[in-house]
């Protein structure tokens, strides 16, 4: 692997160590860790998903500073172990606008677009590679928002009256979107017309156990959809002004629960006993804000606590929230401030931290990271910490500190910890593995010319941010597994999965998808990689796992080519897999007119 030719650093360049402020507590006793320069970022200001143009730049686009213990990348590292305020106040409150009025586009099975300084994932922006020139990320979350030479993104806003929400059973219930399908191209009236979509299936190629129609008459810019989650025999979505509860074997609805208002905001996971808490508006008018609170056991879907977020002063944004579950504890982030509750009976855990450093989104899971930003006097300038904080206290375990400039973009995992940074003013991006005890552990680094996908959801925001919510990506103890990006053209539909070592950042192996075919990680399972094989036009998508020391993915199921073109036809979509099931759900609904809106497809599941 080469190593790009040193330059001169930049004035005052971003990988020299940082002082510690006057009075801050000590680090750990580990002396700082300097990792190389990160790649071209995804765009992190003036909004992720924003067109950034194209930068090259050696390296993580960090030039080689003399005299600098070279990193991973042969280029000096931004970041530097030092401590942080463990709790503390506002900082620059800097999360801009990001895309969220977008129009549907063709699924996976299209072509993406992709050029240098392109943005990537919602949340993730544009990229570079991770040496040499620009990598791109690309992700269905925004690949309908890609716009060469610039482009506004516009935020829709919904409302919500207070009502209490009531939950509607059961299964004699019709469902809140039914089974169309007729001839095998979507179109029909109902669930006894589901056995046409398998009169093309082949030997090998799985059933279409259901698919659904959207029934809900949305407001003209559509609505998000939620989820899916599954909780033992029921996969729970969510859209608009109610969450339901479907049978994973038949599609049929088992019950739904109303909505006073639109659901705003839920998070990436429910707790281990299938309880959830989701943000819905606190009113019906374009003025209403996220902020209600509503919990929800998705094994019944019955409502249990509802609360307002506690507002903390005049910076206090609740436009946009985004939470995160992690044992018994659910937490907001906005900018601003942030808040936690029991998911359990709603009991205030902590909330607005004192100091000069303020938590603005977390990541839950077995773990809970939580991302802050600490005032420095300058927007241009922004500081930014990682800690990982216990979920009923609030306090830190540990902090990590990137030097000035650099923004906690997204966690791609929590256990083991890998962060995703940018450099919104240099458009740079990095990728930081973390140990146990909030020392670096290394920063990755690919091959030249290697782009990479993440798609990441949910971050389709004005004054907030999600850390969670990434697929493309998944991490096993000692190996992060990232998909890179496909080509643009039909001839080069394909990509690989590489394994990067968390102990030296370096790639360890890369896995081809089969011929002709993209595919993802989505989580790991049983000790593999869990993969999407997306579909195209004409080939039906499949789930498969690939070995953790790499070779040729496994197919567990097979979608049938005959229904690809419904399956490539969803827009963002969400997958999920469990016993031997894969259901694909829709990530938003929006349609010219009610008739196509009534026609669009929403879930489609798959089985043995």
């Amino acid at each position: 692997m080469t190593q790009p030719p040193s330059q001169q650093p930049p004035q005052g360049g971003f990988g020299a160590p940082q002082e510690p402020p006057q009075g801050s507590p000590q680090p750990p006793a580990q002396p700082p860790q300097m990792p190389a320069a990160p790649p071209t970022p995804p765009p992190a200001q003036p909004g992720y998903g924003y067109p950034q143009a194209p930068e090259q730049a050696p390296g993580y686009g960090y030039p080689q500073q003399p005299g600098q213990q070279p990193g991973p990348y042969g280029q000096p590292g931004p970041y530097v172990q030092q401590p942080g305020p463990y709790g503390q106040q506002p900082g620059p409150y800097g999360q801009q606008p990001g895309p969220y009025g977008q129009q549907p586009q063709p699924g996976y099975g299209y072509p993406q677009q992709q050029y240098p300084g392109a943005p990537g994932p919602a949340g993730t922006g544009g990229g570079g590679p991770f040496k040499g020139r620009p990598a791109v990320l690309i992700g269905a979350a925004v690949a309908a928002l890609l716009v060469i030479g610039g482009g506004v993104f516009l935020a829709t806003s919904g409302g919500g009256d207070g009502k209490k929400p009531v939950a509607h059973g059961s299964t004699d219930a019709k469902p809140s979107v039914s089974s169309s399908v007729d001839e095998g191209d979507g179109n029909g009236d109902g669930r006894g017309g589901d056995d046409d979509l398998n009169a093309g299936r082949k030997a090998g190629e799985a059933k279409v156990l259901w698919l659904q129609t959207n029934d809900v008459d949305l407001p003209r810019d559509g609505s998000d959809v939620y989820g899916p989650w599954i909780v033992g025999d029921t996969v729970v979505k969510g859209m608009y002004r109610s969450i339901s509860g479907y049978s994973v074997v038949d599609g049929k609805q088992k019950w739904t629960l109303k909505l006073p208002a639109d659901m705003c905001a839920a998070p990436a996971q429910t707790t281990t006993d299938g309880k959830i808490v989701i943000g819905v508006k606190n009113g019906t008018t374009d003025k209403a804000d996220c902020s209600d609170l509503q919990m929800i056991d998705l094994n019944t879907g019955k409502a249990g606590w509802k609360k307002a977020i506690k507002q903390s002063g005049l910076f206090d944004m609740m436009s946009d929230i985004s939470l995160a579950i992690s044992a018994d504890t659910v937490t907001v982030g906005r900018t601003g401030a942030s808040n936690a509750y029991r998911v359990s009976d709603g009991k205030d855990l902590f909330g607005k931290q004192s100091g000069n450093c303020q938590p603005y989104a977390f990541a839950g899971g077995p773990k809970l990271i939580a991302a802050s930003s600490c005032r420095t006097g300058d927007v241009d300038k922004p500081q930014n910490q990682i800690q990982e904080i216990d979920p009923v206290t609030g306090k830190p375990k540990w902090t990590y500190r990137p030097a000035v400039g650099w923004e906690v973009d997204r966690v791609y995992s929590v256990s083991p910890l890998v962060v995703s940074l940018t450099q919104s003013q240099k458009k740079k991006w990095s990728l930081l593995a973390i140990k146990e005890n909030g020392t670096l552990r290394s920063q990755l680094v690919s091959d030249k010319g290697d782009k990479f996908s993440p798609d990441c959801s949910g971050a389709f925001v004005i004054f907030g941010k999600s850390l969670e919510g990434c697929t493309g990506v998944a991490a096993d103890a000692n190996t992060f597994y990232m998909s890179t990006a496909a080509g643009t053209s039909a001839s080069a539909r394909t990509n690989k999965v590489v394994a990067f070592d968390l102990n030296t950042g370096k790639p360890k192996w890369k896995a081809a998808a089969p011929a002709g075919r993209t595919m993802k990680p989505l989580r790991m399972e049983g000790g593999n990689v869990l993969l999407y094989l997306e579909a195209s036009y004409n080939q039906g998508g499949g789930i498969a796992t690939l070995a953790p020391t790499g070779g040729t993915p496994h197919v567990l199921l097979q979608h049938p080519a005959s229904t690809s073109q419904i399956e490539s036809s969803f827009y963002n979509p969400r997958i999920a897999y469990a016993d031997g099931r894969s259901f694909i759900a829709s990530g938003r609904v929006s349609a010219a007119n009610d008739k196509e809106e009534l026609e669009t497809k929403t879930m489609m599941a798959f089985g043995k």
